[in-house]
């Protein structure tokens, strides 16, 4: 009788599940991964309650519209691309020019009852732009089409770069580019346009980098330069994560994040909380996961009805691999610090929130065979 009774309530919550269009797997991956993130924001935070209560509030904030999202149709997600995007631009064109400074930054609109950052926007509207453009186009991606969506995916990052927001910038431009590698982009054209972007590295560095970006640049080659300045973070982050060793010293003993060594512990630099708690062995278990959840995104594009649903989920997927690596080799000194958050583990909303819109339209493209008609 039990194990009627329990086949009978998994039966029930896979008909709900699939009802509201959600993949279970991609569901519990998730799940997974946000409630270790809160518990280990406990500890980065120096156990305070209100904080990873506040964190709890945006996961489930975040993964109510990841259930909305999953309810768009694809149809409907091709259709409105060119208009979010279009949207995402006129924001960022007032964000220039009307929006807040803070923190020598530009980044934010104030409508009175609601305080945003636009450039979150385009981490969803460029991939669904350039891939709505492409889905009409014949594969692989010739040069007209190469072009256009080179220009498509370069405006908004140039104007998230200027703000300054180079982490952000930086994703936008990987959700675009990764969109026209899936879409087939010869490898002959992919190494000249690395070759073309090695060439104006130099421009780039002079013209397009301020002084604290290139400071940043330089530090990470020399952090021991100035140890107690611009090399602070990453010397402290590489102690916290080296004396974590094999098996880490166990949820909330870490010393160097007790102790309160490590800036922005509970933010960008999560992570090495992370390495000197739980040691070489958890590292390696949480990378996994996030592996997993990638490989998921990918299977659910491989199997997507159509080239639209295919090149999105794709290029989502692997935007979130790109924050994975980001964060850690920055924490690790091994990039630049940009600013770019573990995905679901470092405390803050408005990312967690494009992130996990962006997997419900990963689960919206999986269920649009079912849907169709």
């Amino acid at each position: 009788m039990n194990q009627v009774f329990d086949y009978e309530n998994v039966s029930y919550t896979k008909r709900i599940l699939e009802a509201l269009r959600i993949d279970p797997v991609l569901l519990l991956l998730l799940g997974l991964l946000s409630m270790f993130g809160v518990m280990l924001l406990y500890s980065a935070s120096g156990s305070d309650i209100d904080l990873m209560m506040r964190q709890i509030t945006r996961l489930a904030m975040a993964f109510l519209l990841m259930v909305a999202f999953a309810n768009i149709p694809m149809r409907i997600l091709k259709n409105i691309s060119v208009w979010l995007y279009l949207a995402g631009i006129l924001l960022l064109l007032a964000v220039m020019f009307y929006g807040e400074v803070g923190k020598g930054a530009q980044r934010w609109l104030d409508l009175g009852i609601i305080r945003f950052q636009p450039s979150e926007i385009l981490k969803l509207a460029v991939p669904m732009m350039v891939a709505s453009y492409l889905a009409g186009q014949a594969l692989p991606v010739g040069w007209k089409a190469l072009v256009i969506s080179v220009v498509l995916v370069m405006i908004p990052a140039l104007l998230i770069a200027r703000q300054p927001d180079l982490g952000t910038a930086i994703l936008v431009g990987s959700a675009g580019f990764f969109v026209l590698f899936l879409a087939g982009v010869r490898w002959t054209t992919i190494l000249a346009l690395s070759i073309l972007l090695s060439l104006t590295a130099p421009l780039l560095w002079k013209f397009v980098l301020l002084d604290y970006q290139r400071e940043r640049i330089l530090t990470l080659l020399n952090p021991e330069s100035d140890p107690l300045g611009s090399g602070y973070h990453i010397i402290q982050s590489k102690i916290a994560i080296g004396s974590g060793g094999v098996y880490g010293k166990g949820w909330l003993n870490g010393t160097q994040s007790q102790l309160d060594f490590i800036p922005e512990r509970s933010t960008d630099f999560i992570f090495s909380v992370f390495g000197e708690e739980f040691g070489f062995f958890g590292s390696i278990l949480l990378i996994l996961l996030y592996l997993v959840i990638i490989y998921r995104g990918l299977y659910i594009a491989a199997h997507a009805t159509e080239n639209f649903g295919r090149l999105l989920a794709g290029a989502l997927s692997l935007t979130f691999f790109v924050y994975l690596f980001v964060n850690i080799g920055m924490v690790a000194g091994m990039l630049p610090v940009v600013g770019v958050p573990l995905p679901l583990i470092s405390y803050g909303g408005t990312s967690m929130v494009t992130l996990m819109m962006g997997f419900g339209l990963v689960m919206s493209i999986r269920s649009a065979k079912r849907y169709l008609g």
